[in-house]
């Protein structure tokens, strides 16, 4: 089990960016990302897919992915967008579970489940989120939260499904509040992660499942947290905004 795991910086650009905002910063990012061995996948609104599909074209070990699709394949859903409709502008991969649309948009293990589902069916790679609040992380029930998490949205996947997936830990408490994990407590959860993960579909799957830790990853502590021996890259929210410290972070492997 020598072989390495990929290593994956993911930029969610979350609400931001209007049009031409997005192409100047996805050109920017191409311009300064020298080759490297990191995946990078650019995760901006729906509405740059397509563009940024066709600037980062052929470039190797940089793809495409969404924040979020629906379960559906089509229907009368008002808003929503499919994996198949994902896939025809070129994605590859999609945020799936981020706190943000748990809390704003109610979804649950449930809902997640499907929409894992519908990813997969239409070979799509998840890039699913778990993590704790602040009151969970304090009261020390932070890896049963996960736990139950994980065996709620993904655990009912066969081996080789799971092992298309992406998990990625953000600590709610440190999302978009300028708090990071230390490295220590990051690569706790990313061990039990693996742990997790290997007590339910074997060693083997959970030493190549690739775990990025999310919640204010920036350009000084990137380089920490990307060292310990279970945190195999980020989920980045606001630094993926600027080209340069994106970047920055991507080069801190």
């Amino acid at each position: 089990m020598s072989e390495e795991r990929l290593k994956i910086v993911a930029g969610n650009w979350k609400m931001h960016k209007t049009y031409r905002e997005g192409r100047e910063l996805a050109l920017d990012i191409v311009e300064r990302l020298t080759t490297t061995q990191t995946m990078v996948i650019l995760c901006p609104p729906f509405i740059h897919l397509k563009s940024i599909s066709t600037i980062i074209n052929d470039i190797t070990h940089l793809e495409l992915g969404a924040q979020n699709c629906h379960f559906a394949e089509q229907g009368a859903y008002t808003g929503e967008v499919s994996a198949s409709m994902l896939r025809s502008v070129g994605c590859t991969w999609v945020i799936l579970g981020h706190s943000e649309r748990r809390e704003y948009f109610g979804e649950d293990e449930a809902l997640l489940a499907k929409k894992v589902d519908a990813a997969l069916t239409h070979g799509l790679r998840p890039i699913f989120c778990c993590g704790e609040p602040l009151e969970v992380r304090e009261a020390a029930q932070h890896i049963e939260w996960v736990q139950r998490q994980l065996e709620g949205a993904l655990f009912h996947l066969e081996a080789d499904e799971f092992a298309r997936l992406v998990i990625a830990y953000e600590p709610i408490w440190a999302i978009g509040t300028g708090k990071t994990a230390t490295p220590q407590q990051a690569q706790e959860m990313h061990a039990a992660i693996r742990q997790m993960v290997a007590d339910k579909y074997g060693a083997q799957v959970a030493h190549k499942l690739s775990i990025l830790y999310g919640g204010s990853v920036k350009p000084n502590n990137a380089k920490e947290l990307f060292a310990q021996p279970d945190v195999d890259g980020g989920l980045i929210g606001g630094a993926s905004l600027r080209a340069e410290d994106f970047v920055t972070i991507v080069k801190s492997f």
